[in-house]
């Protein structure tokens, strides 16, 4: 089993980063494997870091043979992805927009059909657009007909849409915890629904 956890905060090692470690972390001890991929830097291979629809349907030509190339056929590969966001403005970092955007081949694809999807957001303060921010990358992920998880589990409660944080993260033991569970649902997910997927 594969998990991916993408960071899109423009900073490798913050608060959103912190998250997605330690979400990562439970699903290794799991059992999984897993990978941490900085989006920003795999934009940085880009000449043109923003999809301009070039082609219709999406060829792929503008990341051909570029690091987004090789990012994106990990991403086809993963049974589960966990996507990290800063708050900005209430919704998704530019970065990670971006990076998205430029999945339409993988949608023609249906590279990430029935992969689980799941989120992470941190905030500059407690109620700080962290909901809003969720189902903003739920919406991205459905569009490519991934399975959307929150962060409800068995061994905790329901839960709510994922897991939310306030800066600075590694402080706020209520985040701990929620990831913790959503961590837990991912694996648990993803064994149940391994033969949709077509890997």
């Amino acid at each position: 089993m594969l998990i991916i956890g993408l960071n899109g905060s423009p900073k490798a090692d913050g608060n959103t980063a912190h998250l997605l470690k330690m979400a990562l972390g439970i699903a290794r001890e799991s059992g999984a494997e897993t990978e941490l991929i900085h989006v920003p830097s795999v934009l940085a291979s880009q000449k043109h870091p923003f999809c301009r629809a070039c082609t219709t349907p999406c060829s792929g030509a503008c990341y051909r043979g570029s690091e987004l190339e090789t990012v994106y056929r990990r991403l086809a590969a993963a049974d589960a992805l966990i996507l990290g966001s800063p708050v900005y403005f209430g919704t998704v970092s530019a970065q990670l927009k971006a990076f998205w955007d430029k999945t339409r081949k993988l949608r023609s694809e249906l590279a990430l059909l029935n992969t689980v999807g799941a989120a992470v957001a941190v905030g500059a303060s407690r109620f700080g657009g962290q909901e809003t921010t969720l189902k903003a990358l739920f919406d991205m992920m459905l569009v490519q007909g991934m399975l959307i998880v929150g962060d409800g589990h068995h061994s905790g409660d329901a839960g709510h849409q994922g897991a939310c944080a306030h800066q600075p993260a590694a402080e706020d033991q209520n985040a701990a915890r929620r990831v913790s569970l959503l961590a837990h649902r991912v694996v648990e997910v993803a064994r149940a629904t391994s033969g949709l997927r077509q890997k």
